[in-house]
Order: structure tokens, then sequence, then C-alpha cells
């Protein structure tokens, strides 16, 4: 038996907007929308019109897009209490926006209506059915997103059930059933959205926050019990603990339950997606989310990647290409002869002999045993596989470095100046530079120096720059592990450097990420000069 279509209602310019730290430009706005439309949801709510300039720049700016899937919606709620609803604001606002879709929300928990609307309960059943009758009337489709349902239907069934019957009666398209407060469990979300299905001929939504942990299984638990929509956003944002995270019930729908939601040649673009929101709110993405996180497919210990590489459904639910993910093998002091074997293919190193992967293991082991990690740092265990290996082959050398902190008075800013001198060849690079710091300053020098004989490393930026104290108790002096995050504009890589003298630790970390650049360019001109067999 065929199953139905479950709708996707991507909230996340809207609701997704409401989390601490979230905030999308005008121009932002629109690139999403068109990127959700690309990927093919089906629902795109743009904002609240009239709540803030900007939402309403968005709707005059998006209906001179042509959208191939996406229908746009604009949000708003019921009229108020004791107005007409022609006259309302609100309900004015939803009509100026002029969008093909309307969703607006009612309350259907009593201690709503007494206690915020400060209404009689009747005047909510009359509030919700005016509204939805009169926005049908202005030929729109009229999504009823029924605020705190389930709340509501634990505290008083038959209420809740009357105002989902006030807005089904006046027409609206689809009855989106809300855990608004997001501390439901999956069992009381199947069970009273079977209750709703059985009741009522209208198709069924689902709204969910993850409060409690279950926005996704709240989700899920509905579409089984009979749901045709589900609202949520992209990564999961959202205010609090956030909604149901999309990137995750759009694939568990798709590929565990076999329903048809987004077709799979554009689920293959999902983590792409999810990268893109990320940058667009310049937020860091969760490595641990599921399906779309870099660790996602990391597997680390070495009986798991030995497993893995006779047969990945061992240890992965789904193949990450299915989700545009990849497979990592991570290295450290758990590793085994796989998992070296795997991760020195997947950086570049090549293959190895048995004898060659027991030497770049035990060197892994004994530098991750003085505080090194090369989990989140490829690069660096690239240079680690080819020192051991024979085959490094260095593009400058450092001949000294010297950094200068210096502030000259109480209110005065520190001024960071450092001296780097490198050798290329037969030439001496001296050069001095400044920074908002001493890394900066370190970073800046060392540019400076190697810029006129390697000028691709003028690209390089640092992405992230974090400093780790690996024994606390030796207080100032600790061993200091710095990770750096590199990227050129295309790639991203990671490097790691350890000491005692933070500094030095940190100037580590960068040889690599320059090494790496140079490598990546020396093997970029190797495969355009070997000409194809």
């Amino acid at each position: 038996m065929k199953k139905p279509k479950v709708a996707i209602y991507d909230t996340t310019l809207r609701d997704g907007a409401q989390a601490e730290g979230v905030s999308f430009s005008s121009i932002g706005k629109l690139l999403l929308a068109r990127r959700l439309d690309q990927f093919g949801v089906d629902y795109i709510e743009g904002g609240f019109p009239g709540s803030n300039p900007k939402d309403m720049a968005f709707f005059e700016a998006v209906r001179r897009e042509e959208f191939r899937h996406a229908k746009i919606a604009a949000f708003g709620s019921t009229r108020r209490v004791k107005t007409k609803v022609q006259d309302d604001p609100i309900v004015q606002g939803l009509l100026k926006a002029d969008t093909p879709v309307v969703t607006i929300y009612g309350k259907s928990w009593k201690l709503h209506v007494k206690d915020v609307l400060r209404t009689t309960p009747a005047e909510n059943l009359a509030m919700v059915g005016d509204t939805v009758a009169f926005l049908k009337d202005q030929g729109k489709e009229v999504i009823f997103d029924a605020e705190h349902f389930f709340d509501g239907y634990k505290n008083d069934p038959a209420y809740a059930m009357q105002v989902l019957e006030a807005a089904g009666r006046a027409g609206a398209d689809v009855l989106v059933l809300c855990d608004t407060n997001g501390g439901c469990m999956p069992h009381e979300v199947f069970r009273i959205t079977e209750t709703v299905k059985h009741a009522t001929a209208t198709a069924i939504g689902i709204h969910t926050h993850n409060d409690g942990g279950c926005g996704v299984a709240n989700a899920i638990e509905a579409v089984r019990a009979g749901a045709l929509q589900v609202q949520g956003t992209m990564n999961g944002y959202g205010e609090r603990c956030g909604n149901c995270n999309l990137t995750t019930i759009m694939p568990a729908l798709q590929l565990k339950l076999g329903a048809a939601c987004i077709p799979p040649s554009k689920l293959r673009h999902l983590r792409d997606l999810s990268l893109f929101v990320d940058d667009l709110v310049n937020l860091r993405s969760d490595v641990r989310a599921p399906f779309v996180g870099h660790a996602a497919f990391s597997h680390k210990g070495g009986a798991h990647v030995n497993a893995v590489q006779k047969n990945p459904e061992t240890f992965e639910h789904i193949r990450p290409e299915l989700v545009g993910n990849e497979r990592h093998v991570l290295v450290s002091e758990v590793s085994g002869g796989s998992s070296i074997l795997l991760k020195a293919q997947e950086v570049g190193g090549g293959s190895a002999t048995k004898e060659e992967t027991a030497a770049i293991l035990k060197e892994l082991k004994a530098l991750e045993h003085k505080g090194y990690a090369f989990e989140a740092a490829d690069a660096s265990f690239k240079i680690l596989v080819q020192k051991v290996l024979k085959k490094h082959k260095p593009f400058f050398g450092l001949e000294g470095f010297r950094v200068v902190v210096e502030k000259r008075g109480a209110d005065e800013p520190c001024i960071s100046e450092a001296t780097v001198k490198v050798r290329v060849k037969d030439t001496v690079a001296h050069t001095v530079a400044e920074g908002d710091g001493p890394v900066n300053a370190l970073d800046s020098a060392l540019r400076k120096a190697l810029s006129p004989f390697f000028p691709e490393i003028t690209k390089v930026q640092l992405a992230d720059f974090r400093v780790r104290i690996l024994d606390p108790q030796e207080a100032t002096a600790a061993t200091t592990q710095v990770q750096i995050e590199s990227t050129d504009g295309n790639k991203t890589w990671g490097t790691v450097g350890v000491s005692e003298n933070i500094i030095e630790a940190s100037w580590i970390a960068l040889l690599d990420s320059v090494e790496y650049k140079l490598f990546m360019q020396e093997e970029a001109r190797q495969s355009k000069s070997t000409p194809p067999r």
C-alpha cells in the first residue's frame, strides 16, 4: 500500500528566528526561501506581517520570485477579543502580505483563554471561526495552528476538540496540533492525534517543540497516527530549546517510515542545506546532529572501523550519501591498524604496508600521550603520515620567531608584534607584522614572509581558534593544546599544536595549516600535469 504524502512546512524564517542568537537579514530571508524551494519543501512560512518591517519587506520581495514548488505562507493570529474580523489590524496585515497561504494560531487551552486572552470560551470559539471563514472568503488556503493543543486536550478534551471543530466548520484546510510548550511525551502525542484523526475529515498537521527532547519523536508519532503535515525548522532553531528539527524528521520519515516528503534526489543535498542555514546566521554547525552532522558517520574505535571496512551496515544505519554526508575515520589512542589505514587513504596519504601502519600508529599514540588530538586535525594527521613514511617535503624552514606584547598605559590597548624569519630554498625572508593578539600577529608575519614564494597562501584564513588546557593542576605551567581551523574558501582543514607555551603550540598548528595548503596546491598541479591514460 502506497503511503500518503507528508507535507513539509518550514517555519525557520518565523519560529526559527525566535531562537537565541538567530537573526536573518532581509536578503538572508530571501536567500533561504529560494534554497528551501529548490530543496523541495512544500510550505515556507515567511514571517508575521505587521510585527516588523523586515517581515513585510520579505513578503513584498518574495512576490517577485517564481518558486517551482513551495507555497509562501504568512503567519498571524485570530482576530482580537470583541473586534470585527474585517477591522482587525493583524488580519489586515495577513491580507496585505498577499500570500497564497495564511497560517493563523488560536487558543485551544482554557488556561490561555482565561489568563491570556481574558475572555470567555465561547468568544474564543467565535474568534477562531470568524477569522478562518473571513480568510477563506478572501481565497486563501488557511492552516489553523491549534496553539497548546495537547496541553489543552489533557486539561479539557471536549473544549480542545470544539476549537478544532470551529476551525474545520469555517473551512480550514489543515488543523495543526501544537505542542507549544514542548513537554508532551510521544505516547501522548500518538494517542491524542489518533483520536483527532478519527473525529475529523480535515487534514491534520503537527507542530512540536523540543523542550522535553522529544520534538522529532513526537512529530514521528503524530505522522504514525495520521498527520499529513509536519511543521519544523532547519537545524531545530526555535525559541527556548527549539522546534522539531527538519534535518532529522525529513530523512526519518523518508528513509525509516517510507513516507513521501522530499524527492530522494533532493534529500542528497540535506547536509549542504543544513550547513547553508548555519552559515547564513553565523552559527557553528552541530557536529553530532543526526544525519547531517560531521560526526554522524564517524568511526573511532578500532573494532568498529574494522567492521565498517568489511561492511558499512555493521555500524551505519543508512548510507551517508543518501543525505549528502560522508564517512569519516577518526584516529586516536584507541585506534587500530584498520583505522590508521583507512584514515591515511581518506586524507590522501595513500595506502600503507603493515609495517608502515604499525609505525604510524606508534607515532600517533606517542603524540597523543603528549596531548595531541587528531580527530579534528586531518591536516596535521596527513603531515604526520608523510613524516613517518619519509615522504614529507618541507616547503620552508624556520630560522626563528619572536613575539612582543606591549601595553603602554592602563587605558591603552595591548599591541602585539611578531617577527618571523624563514628560509625558502636559498632565500631568507625576515618580516614583521602587528596583530590583534600574538597569534594573529604571528599568522600575519608568516604569511607576509611566505606570500612572495607561495601566493596561494594569501587565500587562507583562520576560521576558528580553540585552546584547551590539558593539565589544569599545573596552573600557568600547564600543557596547552591549540586547535586551528583554516579555510581557503573552498576547503576547510584542521591542525593541532601542543606545548607548555601557548605561543609555541599556536605556531606548530599554524605551520601545519600553511604546509597543508601548500601540499594541496602541489597535488592539484601534479594532477593537472599528469596526462590521462
